[in-house]
């Protein structure tokens, strides 16, 4: 599993699924083309913790088909450049940011590459936030590499603001058995061997008839405490963690129920389980 191309695996994962995600009325496109002011629920149930955004210059990594990228413009970021490796991906955002120009799309500019080699691609040490949304660390093996990416970006004094699915959550069998959660998947990084699973030929949203070609894909663990260490030694000052009960995507098919806003939370004794956080931090 340790000689798995992950990215690979993954880009093509992706690249089938993103024009199937950009038609699905899960993304809410019609949403953004008809309505300027409209954001995401991911982006709108952020904005307590994410703060005031005019006029910043602000990247965001693994934007996939850049729904969440406009929403931080129409919060009044002064640029935002979304980074994703799927070119798939980055074609419907383009075409989202073409269509929406009026409303923060002329904001928008994107670069297609590994997250990895975003100092190579995106200016150094220039950005105000870097945000990183929900399901994208799960994506890639070493979070030490992508903190020292992180770090690079942000000029001295910037931000970083990510919320991301609970390593916890990543770690408990998605299927109940006899009424209990069960570990079953690794909680720690393991080195960089990839998890390889098979998601059945599905996706995680309403889309139309289609075989997927694509079905294996390369998953990684990060516990929190390697993620805060990870921080930290990029140089960052983490300024804020706060544990979800929600995540927004019904992560335990059967046991979850949808609270508004985009979010599913457990239909019983929310306490056992953290479904998601969010991680705040600067460079000094």
């Amino acid at each position: 599993m340790a000689s798995v191309d992950w990215e690979t695996l993954n880009k093509n994962l992706w690249d089938e699924r993103a024009p199937l995600h950009a038609a699905s009325p899960d993304y809410k496109i019609h949403d953004f083309l008809t309505n300027p002011s409209y954001i995401s629920s991911v982006v709108a149930f952020d904005a307590p913790l994410l703060g005031p955004l005019a006029g910043l210059r602000c990247a965001h990594l693994q934007c996939h088909i850049g729904t969440d990228t406009l929403s931080l413009a129409r919060r009044g970021a002064a640029s935002v450049v979304g980074l994703d490796f799927s070119s798939a991906s980055l074609n419907e955002a383009r075409r989202l940011a073409a269509a929406t120009s009026s409303s923060g799309g002329d904001k928008l500019g994107f670069v297609e590459a590994s997250v990895y080699d975003a100092l190579r691609v995106l200016p150094n040490a220039e950005f105000d936030l870097v945000f990183t949304g929900i399901g994208a660390l799960c994506w890639i093996p070493d979070i030490k590499e992508w903190a020292a990416v992180v770090a690079g970006l942000l000029r001295k004094g910037g931000r970083l603001f990510l919320r991301e699915g609970h390593p916890v959550l990543w770690a408990v069998d998605d299927k109940v058995e006899n009424g209990r959660l069960v570990v079953k998947y690794p909680y720690f990084e393991r080195g960089g061997e990839a998890l390889l699973l098979q998601d059945e030929g599905s996706t995680y949203v309403q889309h139309k008839e289609h075989v997927f070609e694509h079905t294996a894909s390369a998953e990684f663990n990060h516990g929190l405490g390697e993620i805060l260490q990870a921080l930290l030694d990029a140089g960052l000052r983490v300024t804020g963690l706060k544990e979800h009960q929600s995540v927004p995507w019904e992560a335990i098919p059967g046991e979850m129920e949808y609270i508004g806003q985009g979010e599913y939370a457990l239909k019983s004794e929310r306490w056992r389980l953290p479904l998601s956080y969010t991680l705040l931090a600067i460079k000094e």
